[in-house]
């Protein structure tokens, strides 16, 4: 794999990401841990960012994952964040789109906040708006979908301090929520075979685009609403939060 080739990205990842590349160039992190990169979209971008490291379970996305970021001078871990090296000395540990598939997410908080050095943060995306739950969520394995409120008190639990959130995708999430509640109710029997773990394990690789021309198509028709997301940071069916392990 070329060091320069970016791995494509979906139209709700690619309108994450530009919420998510803000941040971290706020952050400026030195050293970066990824926890579930899945199969590296963001890790190949967040490589070029910083030192990166990061922990994927699912054998066949960690595969692709290694295959995009250790070009770029990434490292991809086969495991969970117990397999994470280091622990307690990065500056950023971030976890996208992760969260919602853990059915103790609040334990889980409480162990990767001790990731990060005293001060270092923590960088989630999670689905937003618990009312939005539908076929969709079910497909990929959530257990759940997040109000601001909740994501806020969660971090807060866990120790974290400074917690800022963010809602992204405004308004073209809605539709493409929509359409992928559409395909997984067509998809409804997968759901009734698999466990939640099942679908969690190849959640990463549903509906990823192949092609580098599919991915240069999507950035360039998500370019308007890229910007239009910019304007409404309290609407929008994901979130993104940032958080920070207190100095003491």
């Amino acid at each position: 794999m070329s060091p320069t080739a970016l791995p494509p990205l979906a139209p709700r990842a690619a309108l994450r990401w530009a919420v998510v590349r803000s941040a971290v160039r706020r952050i400026a992190p030195s050293t970066i841990l990824e926890l579930g990169c899945g199969r590296g979209g963001f890790g190949a971008r967040l490589a070029r960012m910083g030192t990166y490291t990061a922990v994927e379970p699912d054998e066949t996305s960690w595969q692709a994952a290694h295959e995009w970021i250790t070009p770029a001078g990434g490292t991809v871990v086969h495991g969970d964040h117990l397999k994470a090296p280091d622990p307690g000395t990065y500056d950023m540990a971030c976890a996208f789109e992760v969260l919602e598939h853990l059915e103790d997410d609040a334990g889980a908080l409480e162990e990767w906040l001790p990731l990060v050095r005293p001060g270092g943060h923590l960088v989630l995306s999670v689905p937003a708006d618990p009312e939005r739950f539908g076929p969709w969520d079910e497909h990929v394995g959530h257990y759940r979908r997040y109000s601001s409120e909740q994501l806020g008190e969660r971090l807060a639990k866990a120790g974290a301090v400074d917690i800022t959130l963010r809602h992204y995708a405004w308004p073209l999430g809605y539709a493409l929520d929509g359409i992928r509640d559409r395909l997984a109710v067509r998809r409804s029997s997968e759901v009734a075979e698999s466990s939640v773990e099942e679908r969690t394990a190849g959640s990463g690789r549903v509906l990823q685009p192949g092609a580098r021309l599919t991915g240069l198509a999507v950035k360039v028709g998500i370019t308007p609403f890229t910007a239009l997301q910019s304007f409404s940071p309290r609407k929008g069916p994901g979130l993104v939060a940032v958080a920070r392990r207190p100095a003491a």
